[in-house]
């Protein structure tokens, strides 16, 4: 029998929300929120009301009758680190959530948000594969300095996603398999899976790794350190220039990575020596995960938004493929995502994980 899904991903200016019935799309919609809105909140949890209000609106406006749903799945959140997987929302994590355990983001608001929807249905709420989901090797977690470990934050929803599509297609079993998977949007993350864990992978989240489209990459800690006690900029400002004005903000003063190569091939030298920078960064990345795989790599995935770049691509993959054969799932359908985790639930495939 076929299980009807309400899916909520809330971001830093609207939510975007669907609703599936199992794999099937039926609507998407993503409702946006203005300034003038949001300003009224002191901190992002203050717009739980609103924006649940907003959502039961919208799927009035549709003619869609809630009581039809079987479960509700949010966005997960800047939790404590847990393993991938689909959790079940507990007053625990709505705990966690509202205080943000791991900093304040739009994200939070997911599971809250889900389990609130769903409790009143009395139907089950979950959330999948958050950003803090962290699988790291303990060798992984070593920086050389004890103060400062290692820590995963990265694209974990897409990358568990394609992972287990890919494995699916190909009939065999994610635990089995070991990938290197590359995601592509504003930032970069590379992650070895072995054996259904991501046992390395670069704090997207804080700028590690390749450069990117709007983050520095892993930049020189000397030259950063001198930078932090300058005197001419905040701990703020110095962060923005690792996340958000780095990369090709920092510069090209622009985040469009279609533009940049469309200006390499009008001629622009800066342009060409940008993005040629780029796919080396990243080609490095792949080299450096496959060796924490011991070369033993079955997939190479590229996915992400920059995946459909007709130019990025065929020259990653001359780059990487003497490595492993390399699969290209364009985009990023975090929607797709969050249902299929639910489904898997639903249908008995796994278990529901614990937050504690």
């Amino acid at each position: 029998m076929s299980k009807l899904l309400l899916i909520i991903n809330p971001g830093s200016t609207s939510t975007k929300i669907g609703v599936f019935e199992d794999e099937k799309e039926l609507f998407e919609e993503t409702l946006r929120h203005t300034n003038e809105e949001l300003k009224k909140y002191d901190k992002i949890v203050d717009q739980f009301q609103f924006r649940k209000d907003v959502i039961l609106k919208v799927l009035k406006e549709k003619n869609f009758d809630i009581k039809n749903l079987d479960a509700v799945v949010g966005r997960g959140g800047m939790l404590k680190p847990v393993e991938g997987g689909t959790y079940a929302v507990n007053d625990e994590m709505i705990k966690d959530l509202r205080i943000g355990v791991q900093g304040p983001h739009a994200s939070n608001l997911g599971g809250i948000l889900a389990k609130a929807i769903g409790d009143e249905l009395s139907i089950p709420s979950f959330i999948v594969d958050p950003v803090v989901t962290d699988e790291l090797a303990d060798v992984a977690r070593l920086s050389g300095t004890p103060e400062l470990p290692r820590v995963s934050k990265f694209h974990a929803l897409n990358q568990k996603a394609v992972a287990k599509r890919f494995a699916k297609e190909t009939g065999k079993k994610y635990e089995d398999l070991n990938l290197v998977i590359v995601h592509m949007g504003g930032g970069v993350s590379v992650g070895a899976h072995k054996n259904g864990k991501v046992v390395d992978v670069n704090n997207t989240l804080d700028g590690d790794g390749p450069f990117s489209p709007e983050r520095a990459g892993s930049v020189p800690v000397g030259a950063l350190i001198k930078m932090c006690f300058s005197g001419k900029y905040s701990e703020q400002e110095v962060y923005s220039k690792i996340v958000g004005k780095g990369g090709f903000v920092g510069y090209l003063n622009t985040n469009d990575v279609k533009g940049t190569i469309d200006k390499m091939k009008e001629g622009d030298k800066e342009c060409e020596k940008i993005y040629k920078a780029f796919l080396y960064q990243i080609t490095k990345a792949i080299g450096e995960m496959s060796a924490a795989l011991n070369g033993k790599v079955d997939q190479i995935i590229l996915t992400g938004g920059i995946a459909y770049s007709d130019t990025l691509i065929p020259d990653l993959i001359s780059n990487v493929s003497w490595i492993a054969p390399v699969k290209v799932y364009p985009g990023e359908d975090e929607l797709l995502a969050l249902a299929q985790g639910g489904l898997r639930v639903l249908n008995g495939e796994e278990k529901a994980k614990e937050y504690k």
